[in-house]
């Protein structure tokens, strides 16, 4: 499976914010003609055994591509124990070779932020991969929030990904919200995402903001009373949309908080379970309402869970 390059060329205002999408047009009928595929979860012991499966996915593409690999790095803590080991080799030569052809994008963030705030994905990133990683890596880049003009700084990204080729990993966790329902990247429930939008600003969530900042706190990082208030005051996300999801290569979605994030539980099983409807208007109210069943269109995605995500 190849990885779509995807190139915006129109803008979708929807309920205070804004999708940058393919076409206009459309958008309900192409999610209606994907195939709703079962989402197979595999378990794993630890966290550190995700770690270990998440750096096993991207030594095979790197083998079963010519050329440089493009990611887009999970915040918060599903890929944390990755990052751990990641950091700890690219101390030493051991993965040389494949940094060395890594393009590394962040998924979604809350603006307006200071880039070097404790609540920002960027500075977490930074913690837990290390000086090293980014030395050795080919490009990185983020998603700018200490900006004025969102709709610029996304059109500056997502031209970014598009000239390097597409995602070839993505990345993702699944992160609940209020009645079972799942926000995948910051895609929130009821932001008018269809499968044509590629990147999109929208206005913030209580429950967004919330889950945003006890996942850094649950996490390790370090956060400041400036920091928080910082970060609440926050108004908008800036985010990846549905099609830059679909046309990844390969997804590789994790969920190893469920202790802290007990919701997830009750989300990720309503995802497994979801019927996605043949008609096209309903599945488009389906998305929408649940962004976490996106996942379920993709032919590709594999999903690394630990005992307690399907406990009772």
């Amino acid at each position: 499976m190849s990885a779509t390059v995807l190139k915006a060329n129109s803008r979708q205002a929807v309920g205070g914010g804004f999708w940058l999408s393919i076409s206009s047009h459309g958008a309900g009928s192409a999610s209606s003609k994907l195939k709703a595929n079962p989402l197979r979860p595999e378990i794993f012991e630890n966290e550190e055994a995700v770690g270990r499966a998440q750096l096993e996915e991207l030594q095979r593409a790197a083998a079963g591509k010519v050329g440089d690999l493009v990611i887009i790095l999970l915040g918060g803590r599903g890929a944390q124990a990755m990052y751990r080991l990641v950091g700890r080799m690219a101390q030493t030569s051991d993965l040389d070779n494949l940094l060395n052809r890594l393009h590394v994008f962040t998924q979604d963030a809350l603006a307006p932020l200071r880039m070097d705030n404790a609540l920002s994905f960027v500075r977490d990133f930074e913690r837990l991969l290390g000086d090293a990683f980014f030395r050795k890596i080919k490009s990185f880049t983020p998603m700018r929030t200490d900006t004025d003009d969102p709709e610029n700084e996304l059109i500056r990204y997502t031209e970014r990904l598009e000239s390097l080729g597409g995602i070839d990993v993505f990345f993702l966790g699944l992160g609940p919200e209020p009645g079972a329902a799942s926000h995948l990247a910051y895609i929130k429930p009821g932001s008018g995402a269809t499968s044509t939008d590629i990147a999109g600003v929208i206005p913030i969530s209580p429950s967004i903001l919330e889950h945003h900042i006890n996942k850094f706190k649950v996490g390790g990082s370090t956060v400041t009373d400036a920091d928080e208030a910082e970060c609440r005051a926050a108004t908008q996300i800036m985010t990846l949309g549905p099609a830059a999801i679909l046309g990844a290569r390969r997804i590789v979605q994790s969920i190893v908080d469920a202790d802290t994030a007990p919701t997830k539980r009750e989300s990720y099983r309503r995802v497994l379970n979801a019927e996605l409807s043949e008609d096209m208007m309903e599945r488009a109210a389906q998305l929408d309402a649940n962004p976490g069943l996106w996942l379920r269109l993709h032919p590709n995605v594999r999903s690394l869970v630990l005992p307690d995500v399907l406990a009772a």
